[in-house]
């Protein structure tokens, strides 16, 4: 943080592979976004107008997954140049929904999509950004809240430890008093494994969870996964509740994303 009390910590907004929908989190937060830019300089955030990836950060924000390889070396410049790297939404904490790619071969599918693939540069993965950095703090969801935006800042400019919510979206169903959508009307619902956050909108609205707020912790998906087959679920069906936005979450890894990153050299680094 910084010590001049005339100097405001400088944050940054970084886009990768995604929708922009976690951008809009920031962006959406109306009179608090005014706000917070009176307490930090945004010194990097395209989508808002100022472009500026070179300068120092306390904090930087990243939305999306790594897919190309230019996408490698501009992340790690980003670390060597932030105090703080925070992923956001899905696609950056778990290589989203174009993770799914990661299941078939790539190649085949640039080739069937684009005439001339040659000039495509793709990796063979999507993948989250702590596969290759060192990532300071998670913020799931699709998209994340502005809440979890606001308090991450406040925490870490302020050296608190962010509130990390992994309640399952079953408990936040139970606090709202919503009728279970799994026990009640046998629908393939992910809430029993899904970390809250989004406020259990999709059972309360009497449809079932798709785990848009990625794994929760302690979760058993195995056994949820024979709780869809004795609902009536052919295999296939069970295990694609689970391979969709976050697929590439290690928690859902085992029901059939078999995918490594696209060098072992790229892992975990420090910057």
């Amino acid at each position: 943080m910084a010590t001049d009390k005339n100097i405001k910590p400088k944050v940054a907004v970084h886009k990768f592979s995604s929708c922009d929908g976690c951008q809009l989190a920031f962006l959406n937060m109306g009179e608090n976004l005014l706000t917070l830019s009176t307490l930090v300089d945004i010194t990097h955030f395209a989508e808002a107008g100022p472009v500026d990836e070179d300068t120092p950060v306390e904090i930087a924000f990243i939305e999306g997954s790594l897919a190309s390889p230019d996408d490698l070396e501009r992340i790690k410049h980003i670390r060597s140049n932030s105090r703080f790297v925070v992923s956001i939404g899905a696609c950056a904490t778990s290589g989203g929904v174009q993770a799914l790619r990661n299941m078939a071969n790539t190649k085949d599918w640039i080739a069937a999509v684009y005439a001339s693939p040659e000039y495509i540069h793709s990796l063979d993965c999507s993948t989250p950004i702590s596969d290759h950095i060192k990532v300071d703090l998670e913020l799931w969801g699709c998209p994340v809240s502005s809440w979890q935006m606001l308090q991450a800042v406040r925490s870490l400019l302020f050296g608190a430890k962010p509130e990390v919510l992994n309640d399952k979206v079953c408990q936040e169903c139970k606090r709202q008093q919503h009728v279970c959508v799994l026990v009640a009307k046998g629908e393939p619902c992910m809430g029993p494994v899904t970390r809250t956050g989004c406020g259990a909108i999709c059972p309360a609205m009497g449809r079932a969870c798709y785990s848009c707020y990625g794994p929760a912790e302690m979760v058993n998906p195995e056994s949820l996964n024979q709780r869809f087959l004795g609902l009536g679920l052919l295999s296939s069906e069970a295990s694609r509740r689970f391979l969709f936005i976050n697929s590439g979450a290690p928690e859902f890894h085992k029901q059939g994303l078999k995918c490594k990153p696209a060098s072992s050299d790229d892992g975990n680094l420090d910057g």
